[in-house]
């Protein structure tokens, strides 16, 4: 028999990894992480956020924000790192723009969990 007065547990409004949300914005930061090992996944992450940026709260539009910049400056070092490989210190610049990325992509996860909006999300370093 059917409770006339039940109602269904609050979910966080219907979030799913490929909807924008919290989630979403977790896996893309994941997928930037896993990049760092295969490649393409990071350009998956990447049109997550473009896709989802602007049809969710606005704190969670400052991660989408903060995920992109994150991948385009990230490449942006990459290749001048790159280039840069001719005089040796690429190899140090190299190893710099792969720590960076990874403490972008760290703090912008614990902030996600946390329900916390990125503060300066276009800030070109941390």
């Amino acid at each position: 028999m059917t409770d006339p007065n039940y109602q269904p547990p609050p979910t966080s409004g219907g979030e799913g990894w490929f909807s924008p949300g919290r989630l979403n914005v977790q896996m893309v930061y994941v997928l930037y992480l896993v990049s760092l090992v295969v490649g393409i996944t990071g350009i998956v992450g990447l049109i997550m956020a473009y896709v989802n940026r602007g049809k969710s709260t606005a704190w969670i539009d400052t991660h989408y924000t903060y995920a992109i910049r994150t991948f385009w400056i990230g490449l942006l070092y990459a290749l001048v790192s790159a280039l840069l490989m001719v005089a040796m210190v690429g190899m140090l610049l190299i190893f710099a723009t792969a720590i960076w990325f990874v403490v972008r992509c760290v703090i912008g996860l614990q902030k996600a969990s946390a329900g916390e909006p990125i503060a300066r999300p276009t800030s070109w370093w941390i």
